[in-house]
């Protein structure tokens, strides 16, 4: 029994490490210098678009390809118009607007271990 198209590609996806050869095997074409500043956020929504694109192992695999080549296209053009920080894929972002509660006592802890080393 051979494998199901999902299976199949994403044995061929895991051996891909870097982004520009996500984007060369699903021939989408790309900037370059955006790839550079926002990769892993590009790939981190990329994901997220494939994880909202519905039962994809129900998917024949020429549907299939065409969704993630939708998904990857789609997740690096949110990247040519915007930076990570607007986007706020990663969680970092997504925390209030970065800011976080510094305790004075934790900044004194902080301090004086400082002054100790």
């Amino acid at each position: 029994m051979s494998p199901s198209p999902e299976t199949a590609l994403n044995s061929r996806l895991g051996t891909l490490s870097a982004a520009e050869e996500f984007f060369d095997f699903f021939a989408v074409r790309y900037e370059q210098h955006v790839v550079n500043v926002s990769r892993l956020h590009i790939l981190k929504r990329y994901r997220q678009y494939l994880d909202r694109a519905g039962d994809l192992a129900a998917l024949d695999a020429d549907t299939l390809v065409a969704t993630h080549r939708e998904c990857l296209g789609r997740a690096h053009a949110d990247f040519t118009r915007s930076s990570g920080v607007q986007e706020k894929v990663f969680k970092v972002f997504q925390q209030a607007e970065g800011r976080q509660h510094v305790t004075v006592d934790a900044l004194r802890a902080s301090l004086s271990s400082q002054k100790r080393d």
